[in-house]
């Protein structure tokens, strides 16, 4: 880890006003910020850890905890909500065997929900990845996911 770490510093030549992207990147790289990256990226480029981790915790994209591969965000906005977005969501509970929140074991995929993407006339809508899938079924989840394996 030493050494992938230490490369993403030196790519910005240990810019302390990067620091944002470097944590982007070690999250890249690991899907999450392992405890042990934030801190050589405090000692390696002396800025206090108290920094790093106040930044790692303020921006929601980040994560302390290991997360999938496959990062599923279900919309539970009112208009997925009335076309069936919470069997959905359930669907893709049982299906890997977590919840939302949560990361499957294999750490393939990590399952969130969202209050609104903005794409209520696609809903429900699935945004995996960053890309969006829209008029998802229950009947649809399967072969979805399988794009993803």
């Amino acid at each position: 880890m030493r050494d992938k770490v230490n490369a993403i510093i030196n790519k910005y030549n240990g810019d302390k006003g990067q620091l944002v992207s470097i944590l982007q990147d070690i999250q890249t790289e690991y899907y999450y910020l392992p405890k042990e990256a934030l801190i050589q990226v405090s000692e390696t480029m002396s800025v206090p850890v108290s920094r790093v981790y106040d930044i790692a915790t303020f921006f929601r994209a980040f994560s302390l905890e290991p997360r999938g591969k496959h990062l599923i965000n279900v919309c539970l906005g009112t208009a997925c909500h009335v076309r069936g977005a919470a069997r959905i969501l359930e669907k893709i509970e049982r299906d890997l065997t977590i919840k939302r929140g949560g990361t499957s074991k294999d750490r393939k995929f990590t399952l969130e929900t969202v209050n609104c993407m903005g794409a209520c006339a696609l809903g429900p809508v699935i945004k995996i990845d960053g890309e969006y899938f829209g008029q998802i079924s229950t009947e649809k989840v399967d072969s979805l996911l399988n794009q993803f394996e």
